[in-house]
């Protein structure tokens, strides 16, 4: 079986500043893997490229033996992601994220279900441009955990949530 993530050699140019220089990882099924570094250090970056939101400048990227660049819809499949500074829909109640994210990946299911989970379940039926920031990140979470995928990457799981949040 391959593993979860494979990155081989993977560098990323921004004309004369190297963001990530030749990474070599290998990430196998059920670890759970952290990117440490100070800001500006390539984290998001590496994330970026996994999701094909970027592309390498060389070296090669898979999860789950899928080629991110040349089969980015396969490998995205088996992932659930919390971006970085992701944002709510206008007018969109929690539970129609989840919802629209069940419609968007195929999936059924009870989005309260989701909701509870992360701990937002009174606020489901409130637009969820009107949460705070910690709510927010925990109903993208939710939206993560949508089609309960084999792959979770998170991007700054934590900001802005207190510290019982976090747990």
């Amino acid at each position: 079986m391959p593993p979860a993530i494979r990155a081989h050699e993977v560098t990323k140019r921004y004309g004369t500043l190297t963001a990530v220089d030749r990474v070599d990882l290998t990430v196998e099924e059920g670890e759970v893997f952290g990117f440490l570094g100070h800001n500006g250090a390539g984290k998001s970056t590496l994330i970026n490229m996994l999701l094909d939101f970027d592309r390498p400048s060389a070296g090669r990227l898979e999860v789950f033996g899928a080629d991110c660049q040349t089969e980015g819809v396969a490998a995205r499949s088996r992932m659930g992601v919390l971006p970085e500074g992701y944002g709510a829909y206008e007018g969109l109640t929690g539970r129609q994220h989840v919802q629209f994210a069940m419609e968007s990946r195929g999936v059924g299911g009870e989005p309260l279900d989701l909701l509870d989970r992360v701990g937002i379940t009174d606020a489901a039926d409130r637009a969820a441009d009107g949460y705070s920031k910690g709510m927010t990140q925990r109903l993208v979470f939710a939206m993560a955990l949508v089609g309960e995928p084999d792959l979770l990457v998170l991007d700054e799981p934590t900001s802005g949530l207190d510290p019982a949040g976090a747990k």
